[in-house]
């Protein structure tokens, strides 16, 4: 089995009015983090980073494992991309958000191992939180159970097969996904949840920049 990782990092990235991916932590960008977690890992043997060649200089030392690849308009364009630009010999993919720089590498260890028997699997935390349903107004209606509730995180690891397949499908409709999970959704294929005990925030906002240990 040969390993890969798709870092996703395409889009401009300042909703929030400044660029999340370019912030500095500890002396390196939030990519250079996010990218660093897959390229230093032996068992991965590409990591293909979805952005544009301004972004991928800022990781020239990360080593001869990175390729990179131009993204889409929208999110499912650019993990499309990624996927084409696998190479051959990848057994298993694991897809990652550009702006998740604290993800462990026992976390992405784990998501492999359960990728390996159940062909997809995702970095996922429970719901802890007491949870509302509200109207229009903002106004409390009634309370929504947080049973079996899970808040979805990447990386998202699937057998290059099924993802593949699963994109096939994407790309051939008008479907809007949000994430890998959702493609696999419209086969009708689950995906086996593997539980974060670590911090792994998207970094969304300059608060969580600053939130950043």
């Amino acid at each position: 089995m040969s390993f890969a990782a798709i870092i996703v990092a395409s889009g401009s990235s300042q909703r929030m009015g400044f660029d999340k991916l370019a912030a500095e932590w500890k002396g390196k960008t939030i990519l250079w983090h996010s990218v660093h977690a897959f390229s230093s890992l032996e068992e991965i043997s590409q990591v293909i980073v979805v952005t544009p060649p301004d972004r991928f200089a800022w990781l020239s030392d990360l080593g001869p494992k990175l390729n990179r690849t131009n993204g889409g308009k929208e999110r499912p364009d650019s993990v499309a991309a990624g996927l084409m630009a696998l190479n051959e010999d990848i057994s298993h993919v694991a897809i990652h958000d550009g702006a998740r720089p604290l993800v462990s590498p026992e976390s992405i260890r784990a998501t492999f191992a359960t990728a390996k028997k159940t062909k997809a699997a995702s970095l996922a935390r429970r719901v802890t939180e007491t949870l509302k349903r509200a109207t229009p107004e903002g106004v409390t209606s009634k309370s929504v159970s947080r049973d079996n509730l899970w808040v979805m995180e990447t990386p998202q690891v699937f057998s290059t097969d099924l993802i593949r397949q699963a994109y096939q499908n994407v790309t051939s409709g008008d479907t809007q996904i949000t994430d890998e999970v959702s493609a696999l959704q419209l086969l009708n294929q689950g995906t086996t949840l593997v539980e974060n005990p670590s911090p792994n925030p998207k970094i969304t906002i300059k608060a969580d920049l600053d939130a950043l240990p």
